[in-house]
């Protein structure tokens, strides 16, 4: 079970899950040589990639980025390119030569970190094992399955085998009780699905009904290549078990819901829930047996399951176990089997034509499994100390611009104001790296047992959640290595976290003008700073507990404002058949829109009451948007973006860009938008949160 970020607990900048499926070419990314004397500035805006045969009224996003746009194509490895893929793109390379760098040091000693890391890769490289070991590797667990007796041991193998890396329809984690943020408590978060949405099994578009049918052929082929029988029987059971679990997911926007998701249930009462599973037995398996009580995010689902797991035959609930260990090792095993994997999740799920290079693939299982060892590394070749102080400025800046701005509010009661300074000025920055890093001395790391390494590295971590009950919230852990390309606010320890790599251009480039830099990485510091305030965020207080501190007249107006930017976003056309789920992206659109407005504060705030200087023929203002605009930049295949519309709460790049600064009246008088423009939205409908 490694340490990952739900949306139960976070909002990132980007999707956090299937991160790996983001890479991009490494374009370069360098701001402009000065123009003038030697104590000017770079624009840090990069002209070449401007469109200036579309108007910056009209599309600024087209605008600030046509150029690239049209001069940069999606290599056929790769989902996406742009400039967070750059970055990410860079970050391999530079764990790559890390880990060659280690992999090259004679006599490592065993048990040492350096030993881990270069074992662990070459253990993925080895493909010449992996082939010839076939299925072996996971035979054990294939044959616990087999044994399973009845549905009281089929509970026990859920429990004990979420912990070695086997999906189920419960995914059971631990985390910051959200209503007793001082203690961390066990969670159950809905699960069990292939696909990657309920809507995926009842959408009856031609689209969906193609994947449908492509999921059932994947799941009989990869039972052909495992060398098991009746794949076609076994694809046909799996989809049906599947299809009414569906049935019981909540949606998205709905598992959104911080209140409604809060179910607290004591152990003993789950039986109310369904009593067609064993709780003890998967609560014992799962190392939790003395735990009293346990939430549950979607309660409704747990019932379904009931229902589901009453009705189906213990032969039927084995075949869906099977499949789903195979598919989770999939990516460990031999070349044939990863290959049908990525044929299915990649290539027709996404639109990926082929697979990354092997070396990229296996960076990202060393991040994932042994992030922080790297990260030390990293930090000390990659991120300089003066760009961790510049970080914290500007972390103060925007704090205190965010407050004026709170103090400003004309919708807003002093109440409510007083108890939003508040939780504002308890919010913790993280910047760069971690002060305490994570200890994995007790994990064995072997060059030849890939599996068996993936296996223990997960055991290693769900010990390690395990470990957590009934001590003390531990505020040192990040929950993303410095490696990482995002950033986040966890609102039940009320923090804002920023990782190395993302502090580069275009987001942060401590050779550029402030407006840029304010743009970019100050619009990125609002975003998760505004995340503490968005229609989620905002129901937890300075403490990190889900409690109200809103009048009722304040909470009307503040969602007649998120009402209005739902609308607005809902009105984005992605394609000519779908819009943005403005719904669904409510808290990362408050983010965007709070991200800039809060930093286009700071900024003015940092000229201390003097005029920007005019750099490339640009005013201080124009700079600032262009910068934000500019770290959007992205391209995607089409099944990437259509499945990014219907499973990721971010509106895609160039939305992102449109619909915060159509909102900002600064933006308008920078580039002189008028009535008539495409951009433009009459003064009375704009939307000013915070």
């Amino acid at each position: 079970m490694k340490k990952i970020i739900t949306s139960a607990v976070c909002s990132s900048l980007l999707l956090v899950a299937g991160c790996n499926d983001q890479t991009a070419s490494n374009d370069a990314v360098k701001a402009e040589a000065p123009t003038t004397k030697k104590t000017t500035l770079a624009s840090g805006i990069e002209k070449a990639n401007i469109d200036k045969s579309v108007r910056p009224q009209d599309n600024f996003y087209q605008y600030i980025n046509g150029g690239w746009l049209k001069a940069n194509e999606i290599p056929s490895d790769k989902t996406a390119i742009g400039s967070f893929y750059d970055l990410r793109d860079t970050a391999d390379d530079n764990v790559k030569a890390i880990i060659e760098e280690l992999a090259a040091t004679p006599n490592l000693q065993k048990g040492s970190d350096e030993q881990k890391v270069a074992d662990l890769f070459r253990s993925y490289m080895d493909t010449e094992t992996r082939d010839a070991a076939g299925i072996t590797p996971i035979e054990p667990i294939l044959n616990e399955i087999k044994n399973l007796k009845d549905k009281s041991d089929v509970a026990r193998f859920l429990g004990e085998y979420q912990a070695k890396g086997v999906g189920s329809p419960l995914a059971f984690y631990i985390s910051v009780d959200a209503k007793d943020s001082s203690n961390y408590a066990t969670h159950i978060w809905q699960s069990g699905l292939g696909l990657p949405d309920r809507d995926y099994y009842f959408n009856e578009a031609e689209r969906f009904a193609k994947l449908r049918d492509g999921y059932v052929k994947h799941i009989a082929n990869m039972f052909q290549l495992a060398g098991l029988e009746n794949g076609e029987a076994a694809a046909k059971t799996i989809m049906d078990f599947e299809t009414k679990l569906a049935g019981f997911h909540w949606t998205r926007v709905e598992s959104r819901d911080s209140n409604k998701r809060y179910n607290k249930f004591a152990v003993d009462e789950l039986n109310t829930l369904t009593d067609a599973f064993d709780w003890q037995a998967y609560l014992n398996a799962q190392g939790v047996a003395k735990q009293k009580d346990i939430i549950i995010n979607q309660p409704s689902f747990i019932k379904g399951f009931g229902e589901t797991f009453a009705t189906a035959s213990l032969d039927d609930i084995k075949t869906y176990l099977t499949f789903h260990t195979l598919s989770g090792f999939s990516s460990y095993l031999s070349k044939d089997i990863d290959q049908e994997n990525f044929e299915f999740y990649s290539k027709q799920l996404r639109g990926r034509n082929e697979q990354r290079p092997q070396w990229k693939r296996g960076v990202s299982v060393v991040n994932g499994n042994l992030g922080e060892v790297i990260g030390k590394v990293y930090v000390a070749k990659h991120f300089k100390p003066e760009a961790k102080a510049r970080m914290s400025e500007l972390v103060e800046n925007l704090r205190k611009a965010y407050g004026e701005s709170i103090n400003e509010l004309d919708w807003m009661s002093d109440k409510t104001k007083q108890a939003a300074q508040v939780k504002l000025a308890a919010f913790t920055p993280k910047i760069g790296y971690p002060d305490k890093w994570q200890d994995y001395s007790a994990l064995e790391i072997s060059a030849d047992d890939l599996v068996g390494n993936i296996i223990r590295a997960n055991q290693v971590e769900h010990q390690k959640q395990v470990a957590k009950l009934g001590g003390p919230i531990q505020k040192w852990e990040w929950g993303m290595t410095p490696q990482t390309v995002n950033a986040y606010y966890n609102p039940t320890v009320n923090e804002i976290v920023f990782p190395a790599a993302i502090l580069q251009p275009p987001f942060f480039n401590m050779a550029a003008d402030d407006a840029v830099n304010y743009g970019g990485i100050g619009a990125v510091i609002g975003h998760e700073m505004g995340h503490g305030f968005d229609d989620q965020g905002s129901r937890y207080d300075a403490e990190g507990n889900l409690k109200n501190w809103w009048t009722d007249a304040d909470l009307a107006a503040f969602k007649e404002r998120t009402d209005a930017l739902v609308a607005q976003y809902a009105d984005y056309q992605v394609f000519d058949d779908l819009k943005v789920n403005g719904e669904l992206t409510l808290g990362e659109n408050i983010g965007d829109l709070s991200g800039v407005t809060i930093a286009y504060k700071a900024y003015k705030a940092s000229l201390n009451g003097k005029e920007a200087p005019v750099i490339d023929g640009l005013t201080g203002d124009q700079r600032f948007f262009m910068g934000y605009a500019q770290i959007w930049r992205s391209k995607m295949v089409e099944k990437t973006m259509r499945n990014r519309v219907a499973t990721d709460p971010h509106s895609p790049g160039e939305f992102r860009a449109l619909g915060s600064l159509s909102n900002m009246p600064e933006f308008y008088k920078a580039f002189d938008l008028k009535e008539g423009d495409a951009m433009y939205i009459a003064p009375e409908k704009r939307v000013k949160i915070w």
